[in-house]
């Protein structure tokens, strides 16, 4: 006889139903409580996601810009040990 998914599925059920039969309240307490987070967090998610202006008018898009110095050819020594330009100012 070949196990499938629904003879596995059923399996588990009759085993937590014997084993954990105690339990089962206080699980799907906490699961129906993971669920409202969950679902209020993607809320206010799509609610953040949907203003047009950014709140701090002096926010700055971030974006990489390679160091001016980075290029140079003198600045490159080849011996495998480069550390990366600083970008402190």
């Amino acid at each position: 006889m070949r196990l499938e998914g629904w003879h596995l599925i059923i399996i588990i059920v009759l085993a937590l139903v014997l084993f954990a039969a105690p339990k089962l309240p206080g699980m799907a307490r906490s699961l129906g409580q993971s669920m409202r987070i969950f679902k209020s967090e993607v809320r206010e998610m799509k609610k953040d996601g949907s203003a047009e202006t950014p709140a701090d008018p002096d926010a700055v898009e971030g974006r990489v810009v390679n160091h001016p110095q980075a290029n140079r050819p003198e600045n490159r020594t080849g011996d495998g040990n480069e550390a990366p330009p600083s970008t402190r100012a």
